[in-house]
């Protein structure tokens, strides 16, 4: 199983990793970051259990899973216009694409209500540590969300206007792969944040 075709007959090697050279080194050396970012935020909880505890208790568990929710269904949508374009079923990719653009919108707009609220509360990055942290790593994943958003709708939008080609398949699971480290990431966070005692 190391050799499928392309829609021109030439072969693809199966084996390799789906994106354009180098996109796995970025990702590795963004998910390093947070990675660093993670340790240092429970470094700071350890130092100030009770502080972080009482902040924690103020998140709203109910947002904080819908937007879990939200970037898992993003993300099987992403998926599965990747794999329409492998299929060679454009259309089925675009509707796919929109959707996975359209829920990353979606995660936007929550998370733009949960920082309202927390405003207009006065809740700042300022209150204490917990907040710091949290509008920081929210605040860092929410741009990567917005940045994938913006790729989705504009792979949708080139996918519109031209046959999608072999290069076209590489740019796509590019961006794929980028927003599934969006998804993972946020699947760190949310427990980190809104879970974890």
């Amino acid at each position: 199983m190391g050799l499928t075709t392309t829609r021109r007959g030439r072969p693809r090697n199966a084996g390799r990793l789906p994106g354009v050279e180098g996109i796995w080194v970025f990702l590795g050396a963004d998910l390093v970051i947070f990675c660093v970012l993670f340790v240092s935020f429970m470094k700071d909880r350890t130092a100030q259990p009770a502080v972080f505890e009482r902040s924690r208790l103020t998140l709203s568990h109910t947002l904080g899973g819908a937007d879990t929710l939200i970037l898992l269904t993003s993300s099987w949508l992403v998926a599965l216009a990747v794999e329409a374009a492998r299929r060679d079923e454009p259309k089925r990719s675009r509707i796919c694409l929109a959707g996975g653009s359209l829920a990353g919108a979606v995660f936007v707009l929550s998370k733009s209500v949960e920082y309202g609220e927390k405003f207009a509360a006065g809740v700042t990055p300022a209150t204490d540590s917990f907040f710091m942290w949290y509008f920081t790593l929210t605040g860092m994943h929410l741009a990567h969300v917005v940045v994938g958003s913006c790729l989705l709708a504009a792979l949708w939008a080139r996918s519109r206007k031209s046959a999608r080609g072999d290069g076209d398949h590489v740019l796509l699971e590019s961006v794929a792969s980028f927003w599934h480290l969006v998804d993972l990431l946020w699947i760190i966070m949310f427990p980190l944040l809104y879970l974890t005692r």
